[in-house]
């Protein structure tokens, strides 16, 4: 976790290292097609990016995950490649990349980028050259069948378009694999040579500048890994390790969508030696079903049961991303409750298993329960990952087909700003149209969205207890209170949200923080934790508290990790 340094007069000391920057890293996603347009076509561009990175610099952003930036045809949002070399002639040029890289590194932010290689675009010239005939070099490139393997309607992505993982390609007779679209043939990852040419994609982006890589649908990449030709998961111990010589301080962020006991192998195995870092897919699914109830059990529980990653490693949270709001791993009637609650028209889900919504909306526009929501996002243990336009409260355009619903141009001021072109793509209307939700007038009003953001950013990077330290639920007896407490090397941090529409008191018993000082963080005030270790107070209606222990004689600012 960290390095022990002998202090002045032999006493023990933490010092944190920048070696493993993602432990508490505050992430943002964003497509660069949908950020900023820096040349008025109507589509965002590596330029406008680049005039933003101040914005985000003040935001408390430490590391950007763009997606893909790539030369696409464009039927899959840029996730079906024609080439992994370059960037798409629509947002930029390399040299535009390079001077964005540069700024962002000026600025003291890291960048990573969507790894999409389970797949490429049936436009690929790897493709065009493996489809030409049954003798051709690329030929093993992809995965080719002479009879459509049995098939598993769950195994489809997207029912709504396909109906069959396999393909009959009519000039060699033969089928090919794609667990995604049909126009995007699954790459043979068994293939030493294909293993190879990944790990060349990787180098070539790191060599410009990137940190690491978002590594897109994890199980289906290393299902692809024929057991009889290599251990699926050595392929990705194998790039962990190609990335670790390149730059020690690099990441693999994981798309695994599994349960927990599932999950681990994909750390490593007790060894950590695999994915960096994991999405927390229980632990969202398990959060909307809390708020949909307006009780803490169900996130609790899932805090309870999700297991401690590898050393170094760590787990992802999220409350929304560029997808569907997946809801697979609740039951059907778990699932029924969360779209009631949030979603209840059919052109609000998607494939049956999930919401094409953003938070602000299945919230209602109630900012009680928005800032609480995202107070629990900064404080579950964990590194937050934030969606763009989370931050000012964006909503989605249900006019726009599937997944592109979220995807929407971000909203820098009331007549829009992204683009001063006609954008390309249309953005929310209403009471979430750009003359109400902006970037502008939230950075004049003091009790915005944008302001709770930073307020959280802040004090989420200077409590690293949160994402280093030891997590515990703590019980309450109020259904719709969630506490629990993060400890690291001495210093504690206790965290309180009500999920529910009524003012609670709260008694918590604290253990080792008898006669301590309880200092909010998140607001003025302090109380004391009596003799018994039992501090009491009152939370709001989705009221939320960030409360630093320290003992009486010590000031806050001096109990935390960093000061031991």
């Amino acid at each position: 976790m960290c390095d022990r340094l002998l202090g002045s007069g032999g006493a023990m000391r933490l010092t944190y290292t920048s070696d493993l920057w993602w432990k508490n890293a505050v992430v943002y996603c964003l497509d660069v097609e949908t950020f900023k347009d820096g040349n008025d076509d109507g589509v965002g561009d590596f330029r406008g990016l680049t005039q933003e990175i101040d914005y985000l610099a003040g935001l408390g952003v430490t590391c950007l995950w763009l997606m893909p930036f790539f030369p696409t045809p464009n039927r899959d949002d840029g996730y079906d490649i024609t080439d992994f070399y370059a960037i798409d002639p629509r947002l930029g040029t390399l040299g535009d990349f390079v001077e964005f890289m540069r700024t962002a590194k000026d600025r003291g932010m890291r960048v990573i980028a969507d790894l999409v290689v389970n797949h490429t675009s049936d436009q690929h010239p790897w493709f065009i050259e493996s489809r030409s005939s049954k003798k051709s070099p690329l030929r093993d490139w992809y995965v080719w069948s002479d009879k459509p393997e049995p098939d598993d309607p769950q195994q489809v992505v997207f029912p709504d378009k396909e109906d069959s993982i396999w393909q009959l390609d009519t000039s060699t007779g033969q089928y090919y694999l794609h667990s995604f679209y049909r126009h995007q043939p699954d790459l043979n990852v068994s293939n030493p040579e294909v293993r190879d040419e990944i790990a060349r994609i990787l180098g070539f982006w790191m060599e410009l500048g990137l940190s690491g890589f978002r590594v897109d649908a994890v199980p289906f990449l290393i299902e692809n890994v024929q057991p009889q030709l290599a251990d699926p998961h050595e392929f990705l111990a194998d790039l962990r390790a190609f990335m670790t010589r390149r730059e020690g301080a690099s990441v693999l962020l994981g798309e695994v969508n599994l349960a927990y006991k599932d999950l681990l192998g994909y750390f490593g195995e007790g060894l950590g030696d695999q994915l960096t870092m994991c999405f927390d897919f229980i632990g969202m699914q398990r959060a909307w079903l809390a708020l949909a109830r307006g009780e803490a059990e169900p996130l609790a529980d899932a805090l309870r049961s999700r297991p401690r990653p590898p050393k170094d490693c760590q787990w992802a949270m999220f409350l929304r991303n560029h997808d569907e709001l997946t809801l697979d791993k609740l039951t059907d009637e778990e699932r029924q409750e969360v779209f009631q609650a949030f979603g209840p028209e059919k052109d609000m889900q998607i494939y049956g298993r999930g919401l094409r919504r953003r938070l602000p909306t299945m919230l209602g526009g109630d900012m009680r329960r928005i800032k609480m929501a995202y107070s629990l996002l900064f404080s579950l243990p964990g590194t937050p990952v934030m969606f763009y336009g989370e931050e000012i409260g964006m909503g989605e355009n249900l006019e726009a087909e599937g997944r592109m619903a979220v995807r929407v141009p971000m909203q820098w001021s009331p007549d829009g700003g992204f683009s001063r072109g006609a954008p390309e793509r249309e953005m929310p209307a209403g009471a979430y149209a750009p003359a109400r939700i902006n970037v502008a007038d939230q950075k004049r009003e003091q009790d915005s969205l944008l302001r709770w953001f930073q307020l959280l950013i802040e004090r989420y990077r200077e409590c690293p207890e949160l994402a280093w330290g030891d997590c515990t639920v703590l019980e309450t007896a109020d259904p719709a209170i969630l506490a629990h407490r993060c400890d690291a090397d001495g210093a504690t941090v206790v965290v309180l949200h009500n999920l529910g529409e009524t003012a609670q008191d709260v008694e918590l018993k604290l253990a080792g923080l008898e006669s301590h000082t309880l200092t909010d963080l998140l607001v003025d005030g302090t109380l004391d934790v009596s003799e018994e270790g039992v501090a009491r107070l009152t939370l709001d209606p989705h009221g939320c508290r960030w409360l630093r222990a320290s003992p009486k004689e010590i000031p806050a600012e001096d109990a935390s990790v960093m000061s031991h």
